[in-house]
């Protein structure tokens, strides 16, 4: 079956074939990206090869019920927002795909997760239903299968205890909270961490506190932690995939998923490597909704493959919104 294919893919031209097949299924049983298709005048066989696939702006997802298939879903996934603000909402059929994807994705960089005691400060997250990053903590809490792994609500103090507790061992830690959350653990409390902890944020100030720029945020929270390089995760409720850096802001990629820049005055066109520009994905795991997605992230894309996130598209600088008048 097609989605058997998604994971075991070894180069470009494994994953030029298998995007090009979910591109022409999803034109058949996506009507939402097929009438978007077919408004820039993009029809199943005019796409020979990747470059010539069209991005779905991620807004559709707030708007549109971004399906590939009829079965009913297993899971529905809704972004964080403000009050009153329209939540994006990912209509999920399949939640072994997502599984797999995250499970292979934390593999594929950090090795087996029952090698990590699993510390998750998440709690925006937590507070609300529908978060995947929350199913995503709360599986890979169970998988790693160490009675110290689990959710600190509020609980710091319990939290930096078991931290001290840990580095008395010589067991692996990934600490991985949500910006502000780490921030406010640094303050409040005085640790130093040693190089067994995996610091991971997942971005986002969520309304708590002033957003930084990457770099100043690493910065804070390496002097905090007294370590050197602060771990990134990239994901959002769109995707199923995620994307991690392990210092600098610099991410990459698992083998089934891919970033591009487009063009931020033509959208439908893309720029070279290492130019700014807004980022397009290809998160091959989204099978069964949308593959091909132009996010509202600002950043540029290295040779290698690697990219850095530089900002977010003010919406007053979106280009080609009409495009969404289906």
């Amino acid at each position: 079956m097609l989605f058997e294919s998604i994971f075991s893919i070894q180069n470009h031209t494994d994953f030029e074939e298998t995007a090009l097949k979910i591109f022409h299924h999803q034109y058949i049983n996506n009507l939402v990206y097929q009438r978007f298709c077919n408004l820039l005048g993009i029809t199943r066989s005019s796409v020979t090869s990747i470059d010539r696939i069209p991005y779905l702006p991620i807004e559709f997802f707030k708007k549109e019920k971004v399906v590939s298939t009829t079965k009913i879903p297993q899971k529905v996934f809704t972004s964080s927002g403000t009050t009153g603000s329209v939540t994006s909402k990912h209509y999920v059929s399949d939640l072994s795909i997502y599984e797999d994807s995250f499970r292979k994705g934390f593999q594929h960089f950090y090795g087996d997760i029952t090698e990590y005691v699993v510390l998750a400060l998440l709690p925006s997250y937590l507070e609300r239903e529908g978060s995947s990053l929350v199913y995503m903590a709360e599986k890979l809490i169970e998988d790693s299968q160490h009675p110290e792994s689990g959710f600190y609500l509020y609980e710091t103090k319990k939290l930096i205890d078991t931290l001290q507790t840990l580095l008395t061992s010589d067991k692996k830690i990934l600490l991985l909270g949500v910006s502000f959350a780490l921030l406010d653990l640094i303050e409040q409390h005085k640790i130093r961490l040693t190089d067994q902890v995996v610091v991971m944020e997942t971005g986002g100030m969520k309304g708590r506190r002033k957003e930084l720029i990457r770099e100043e945020l690493h910065q804070k929270l390496s002097k905090g932690f007294g370590i050197q390089k602060i771990h990134s995760e990239y994901g959002m409720t769109e995707l199923l995939s995620q994307a991690y850096s392990k210092g600098d802001g610099i991410f990459e990629c698992p083998p089934w998923m891919k970033m591009s820049v487009r063009n931020p005055e033509d959208p439908l066109s893309t720029i070279g490597y290492n130019r700014t520009g807004g980022i397009n994905i290809i998160d091959l795991a989204n099978i069964n909704s949308c593959s091909f997605i132009a996010t509202q992230d600002l950043g540029k894309v290295s040779k290698d493959g690697s990219f850095q996130i530089l900002g977010r598209f003010d919406h007053s600088d979106i280009r080609g919104c009409n495009l969404m008048a289906l």
